[in-house]
């Protein structure tokens, strides 16, 4: 077993982070460790923290939508320092906690946090388990009503490289699986592989919830979920600011001269004057009406990169996809 950080490295105030009035089955104040190969929460700006600012949103409304008994059983795939999790916990009222992550270290922090930050009294039914996607909960006989996956997208040239260090948060190892031709074309192999996996862990009318950053075309996010098997819809929409942009626009610049994508970025402002009067949820049920009205103001991703060198600000939109099970 690997060695868990001693103390935490993050502490934040649980309900502002969530925009809720208070928070019930989580410590109020909560402490997070963040293992050494683990991405950071970005807590202190809610706009670029990907679980405040669209994971949360999203299980908002999907416990609005689909009751306190449909969103019992949460699985968090690649979940890192766990805070989706304890959302989840939170957000939903789970009672049943899955949790995964590529590197035992990470995992085994992860489990940790959840269980130190959950509020006295409150108990949770916890899987946890280290490898790829959904694998390392197979045979343990947990199955979840709602299987959430924020993963990476840019192949890395090996797998020593995403051992290495934080790279494992943007960059994924090769994969030798076929993939359908837009799946691998938009560099969407984890998250088409992560729906076709879900199948053997969601309960009867559970979901897979995907948080992508949309710089495919968001009818090819709809064709990979299709492809696995599901009927997918939009929960919401919304955009960010492009972090790590040094690497990641330059991969996807390398990728797309490679004969992939396109892949879309957009001025920041151009984002933020789209979105101004719009909130996730309406933006969700507006996703392909928004994604044609930017179209005049796409970058592919080598122009994007050219822009960034001269010190524009890129971001990109991203879209809360809901896949459910075919019958």
């Amino acid at each position: 077993m690997n060695a868990i950080a001693p103390s935490p490295s993050l502490s934040l105030d649980f309900a502002p982070y969530l925009e809720v009035a208070e928070v019930v089955r989580v410590r109020p104040r909560v402490s997070i460790a963040v293992a050494d190969r683990a991405w950071r929460p970005q807590v202190e700006d809610r706009q670029r923290d990907w679980v405040a600012s669209v994971a949360a949103p999203a299980l908002k409304i999907l416990r609005a939508r689909r009751g306190a008994e449909a969103c019992k059983a949460f699985c968090a795939l690649g979940t890192g320092a766990g805070v989706d999790a304890l959302a989840a916990v939170e957000l939903l009222g789970a009672e049943v906690i899955g949790l995964t992550d590529l590197f035992p270290d990470i995992v085994d922090v992860a489990a940790a946090n959840v269980r130190r930050n959950l509020a006295p009294g409150h108990e949770i039914a916890l899987h946890a388990g280290a490898g790829d996607l959904l694998t390392p909960l197979r045979g343990g006989g947990a199955k979840f009503d709602l299987i959430y996956e924020n993963l990476p997208n840019l192949p890395a040239p090996d797998a020593a490289a995403v051992e290495a260090d934080k790279t494992s948060a943007a960059f994924l190892a090769p994969r030798g699986e076929a993939l359908p031709g837009p799946v691998r074309d938009w560099l969407l192999a984890l998250h088409y592989l992560a729906l076709v996996q879900a199948h053997d862990f969601l309960k009867p009318g559970g979901a897979v919830l995907s948080t992508i950053g949309a710089r495919p075309p968001l009818a090819v996010l709809v064709e990979m979920a299709e492809a696995a098997g599901h009927a997918a819809s939009f929960v919401g929409y919304w955009w960010k600011a492009q972090a790590d942009a040094d690497d990641v626009i330059a991969s996807y610049a390398q990728w797309r001269r490679q004969g992939l994508g396109p892949f879309h970025f957009y001025p920041v402002e151009v984002l933020e004057a789209a979105f101004a009067d719009l909130n996730f949820e309406q933006a969700g049920r507006d996703a392909l009406s928004i994604e044609r009205d930017l179209r005049s103001y796409q970058l592919d991703a080598p122009e994007a990169w050219d822009l960034h060198r001269s010190g524009r600000r890129i971001g990109h939109t991203v879209a809360a996809l809901l896949s459910e099970p075919k019958a």
